[in-house]
């Protein structure tokens, strides 16, 4: 790579960290072409990126945003998940990939440019997302209508039951 390629690399891996709610370090190898295709295909869907990145220049734009990185997470082939909007969808997106396929593995993450336990991700990437919590609420909210209504309805619907059965005799 050359060096003025290196150099705008760096600066982009910078803006991305400096507008990255969530951040994913995951070990691609062992997937191949089609499914690193897939999952970026998911992931976009979901609103985030999954992006292979260099090890060293990610630790150089860690650097610059003094974010500090786990040395052992940049070993080995290295995949990126930005999450830029909501933290959990393209989490959710990941893990979801991950279940079905047992790759890639994931090595590190920042939340909020907190570092982030493994376990606190695989939790977070199992919440309901905003969108289903939305829905959930809304269908809380109109239980209790739905509820009265029947309470309302239901002299009137026994009285129609009374009046077919004795007009059938």
């Amino acid at each position: 790579m050359v060096k003025s390629d290196k150099v705008y690399t760096v600066q982009n891996l910078i803006e991305k960290l400096k507008q990255a709610k969530a951040v994913v370090l995951a070990d691609y190898h062992g997937l191949k072409v089609s499914q690193i295709a897939e999952l970026r295909q998911n992931v976009k869907k979901a609103g985030g990126e999954f992006e292979v990145v260099k090890n060293t220049l990610l630790n150089r734009a860690a650097d610059e945003t003094k974010i500090k990185i786990d040395p052992e997470a940049l070993q080995g082939p290295t995949a990126v998940l930005w999450a830029y909007e909501d933290q959990i969808v393209p989490l959710k997106a990941l893990m979801d990939f991950v279940k079905v396929n047992d790759l890639p593995k994931i090595k590190f993450g920042l939340l909020d440019q907190v570092v982030t336990p493994l376990e606190r991700i695989k939790y977070l990437a199992n919440l309901p997302t905003k969108e289903e919590l939305k829905v959930k609420l809304v269908r809380t909210l109109q239980s209790p209508i739905f509820g009265l209504n029947n309470a309302l309805s239901w002299n009137l619907r026994k009285l129609i039951y009374v009046l077919k059965a004795k007009g059938g005799e």
